[in-house]
């Protein structure tokens, strides 16, 4: 038994460079097909060709013309699928000049890529059935998922051809556009902003302007939120609402494609009953009201792939804030949003964040333009627990707890429909 293992184990060992290499090639003719793809939207001569392929579609994913639909392939696909089998060759140059071994497996992206060449010639042929065993991302009917955020899924496709398409170019794998920063378009998305009068408030809606969002400021004040951006005063769309009657501003969220709550009190070293109820009732149970009441919103399609939440919880859910209650009322939050999303009807993004300078926080070591410029930046990647902070702790921290706790809410509880 024991030399069994060893075999088994040695056996192992002798095949990872092999399994790296042909990884490797596949990332490869991967990374080549969204760069093309990306190029195709860049450089005009590539984005004739391109354009037949997002003449095809209507917004629910029927093809237009079956004729185009074959054309498509022709002069998108082909020539796409004929670069990648051309690059796929340096792979194996790599391999063959450092003398690594086995060299033979550096032709894996070979053959992945002539996958998707013979789909597209079997789908420019019109063969009955291929399309709809190849060209997954373009199938008609409803999403029964929301927009994935490591392998390219038909809601993350939808946006390219219908959000923005000079967003989501990936095609397999979302890496590109996460370095490129190209994963969330913020593009003309309405944005509305809560605790919008506060320091983080207003920053967040300087930057979300600054992508081209249409950004509406949520607030307990009775002052118009006004930005001043690059010297120049903007008078933004301002909503007023209160703690505990979040329905009033229901028919404004129906018309929000991104809700980004942010408000929060810190009662600092109160201990009193009114204390107690003025930290949860903000902190924790009017974020719960406003969540749940945009997710009822979400009634089609189009507002699964396109509305989010996104919620600043704090680095209180896993460090101190040496004010007791304001770590129990976010971490309690925290802790309802991490259970909500497991069945939310739309993406939600946790915002943990440490101390910068504010209203609440006047001690704060971080500026507050620096940390939104960062979450907008780290949203337009689809980083959906966008951390920021001077604590290297927190960004081990919290990853670990907030697994530990999704974990346990999938085992011992379930949604109720």
């Amino acid at each position: 038994m024991t030399n069994f293992w060893i075999e088994i184990t040695t056996y192992f060992w002798h095949s990872l460079p092999g399994v790296a290499i042909a990884l490797s090639s596949v990332l490869w003719v991967e990374l080549v097909r969204d760069i093309y793809h990306t190029l195709s939207h860049l450089w005009q001569p590539l984005y004739r060709l391109h354009v037949w392929h997002h003449r095809v579609f209507r917004r629910d994913l029927s093809v237009v013309s079956d004729t185009i639909y074959r054309q498509a392939h022709w002069y998108n696909d082909l020539p796409e699928a004929l670069v990648m089998l051309a690059f796929s060759i340096l792979p194996w140059g790599v391999v063959y000049t450092c003398n690594l071994t086995p060299q033979w497996v550096a032709w894996t992206g070979s053959i992945y890529t002539l996958t998707f060449l013979f789909s597209a010639i079997a789908r420019g042929l019109g063969i009955p059935y291929v399309d709809e065993l190849t060209d997954v991302t373009h199938r008609q009917g409803e999403f029964t998922s929301l927009p994935s955020r490591w392998f390219v899924n038909r809601p993350y496709h939808w946006r390219h051809h219908f959000d923005n398409q000079d967003a989501y170019f990936c095609g397999t794998f979302t890496l590109v556009d996460k370095l490129m920063g190209t994963a969330l378009s913020l593009k003309n998305k309405r944005i509305a902003v809560t605790g919008a009068s506060g320091t983080l408030g207003k920053a967040l809606l300087t930057q979300l302007h600054l992508k081209g969002a249409k950004v509406t400021a949520l607030t307990s004040s009775k002052k118009e939120i006004i930005l001043d951006i690059a010297g120049e005063k903007l008078s933004i769309p301002t909503v007023t609402w209160e703690i505990g009657k979040e329905t009033e501003i229901t028919t404004a969220l129906e018309k929000i494609d991104i809700l980004i709550i942010n408000h929060g009190v810190n009662v600092h070293e109160a201990r009193d009953e009114s204390a107690i109820a003025l930290s949860y009732e903000v902190n924790t149970f009017s974020t719960l009201r406003l969540m749940e009441l945009f997710f009822k919103t979400i009634k089609s399609d189009r507002d699964t792939v396109r509305k989010e939440v996104w919620v600043n919880t704090s680095e209180a859910e896993v460090s101190p804030a040496f004010s007791p209650l304001y770590e129990l009322s976010k971490r309690a939050m925290g802790d309802l949003v991490t259970m909500r999303r497991l069945d939310a009807p739309c993406i939600v993004r946790k915002l943990i964040l440490g101390p910068f300078k504010s209203n609440l926080n006047p001690i704060g070591i971080m500026s507050a333009d620096w940390v939104a410029k960062q979450i907008v930046n780290l949203a337009q990647r689809d980083i959906r627990n966008i951390i920021i902070t001077i604590n290297p702790i927190t960004f081990i921290a919290f990853p670990i707890k907030e697994f530990c706790v999704s974990t346990y809410f999938k085992l011992f509880s379930k949604a109720s429909y």
